[in-house]
């Protein structure tokens, strides 16, 4: 692949402008197609140019981004968010692995999403991170359904209550997933993941466990504790940890 056919979306003409200056001078990998400033004149840009690639406002009048997508028969080209709001939104954009860029824009977070779409493009045209993606945002309001994990040989698409427990592994996580025997091992710190999975269900129990509280079946007092989990595993529960522990069942 040459080059990424790109549109872009947003209702803002200087946002428009600083975003395809910026593809001018530092993405040439992005020949740049079409600049939309409403999800008409974007869902037209698609069906007449097939685009590799989408930057798509989240926040616009008459509808969001996502409303976009959720209009389209088939998603096969991959999207950069571009939104100024650190909101619901990005929970469910950092589940689904998808590329996102707050504004005012970072040049250098611009040039390595398109570095890594421009590779990602040369082995595969489907973009899975949209699918999860709006199977989470039609769940807004719940917790997401669904994470996409980036594995050494591709990535897994995992349902969140599938997940007994994750395990720090230096700066890897394992994820310890109900009915399968093997964990999976994923290049992203425990505290990565700390950070993006619902922290109704997730409760940091020690440096290295983040547990999902709803495969707790015994917890045993100690000076921290341990619980045991679904899987007959028993993990420590430090000190530390243990008042957050506790609250989560409402125990302190």
């Amino acid at each position: 692949m040459d080059k990424l056919k790109a549109i872009l979306v947003d209702d803002e003409q200087d946002s428009r402008q600083i975003l395809s200056n910026y593809l001018s001078k530092y993405c040439p990998q992005v020949d740049l197609k079409a600049e939309c400033k409403n999800i008409q004149e974007g869902l037209a840009s698609i069906k007449a140019h097939q685009p590799d690639l989408v930057f798509l406002d989240i926040e616009m009048p008459f509808g969001t981004g996502f409303d976009l997508l959720e209009q389209l028969d088939e998603v096969n080209f991959e999207t950069v968010f571009v939104t100024a709001y650190d909101n619901y939104a990005i929970q469910a954009l950092n589940m689904s692995a998808a590329y996102y860029l707050l504004k005012p824009l970072d040049i250098d977070e611009l040039v390595t999403a398109v570095e890594k779409i421009h590779e990602e493009r040369k082995q595969s045209k489907n973009s899975f991170h949209v699918q999860v993606l709006l199977d989470n945002i039609k769940h807004e309001n719940e917790r997401p359904k669904k994470i996409m994990l980036p594995t050494f040989e591709g990535f897994e698409i995992v349902p969140i209550d599938q997940i007994i427990y994750c395990e720090a592994d230096d700066n890897f996580t394992k994820f310890h997933l109900k009915d399968v025997i093997k964990p999976l091992l994923i290049s992203k710190t425990l505290k990565h993941f700390e950070n993006m999975l619902p922290t109704n269900k997730f409760v940091r129990i020690h440096r290295s466990s983040l547990i999902n509280t709803d495969y707790v079946i015994r917890y045993t007092k100690g000076k921290g504790g341990y619980v045991t989990m679904e899987n007959q595993v028993e993990l420590e529960v430090s000190p530390k940890k243990k008042p957050q522990f506790l609250e989560a069942f409402k125990l302190s």
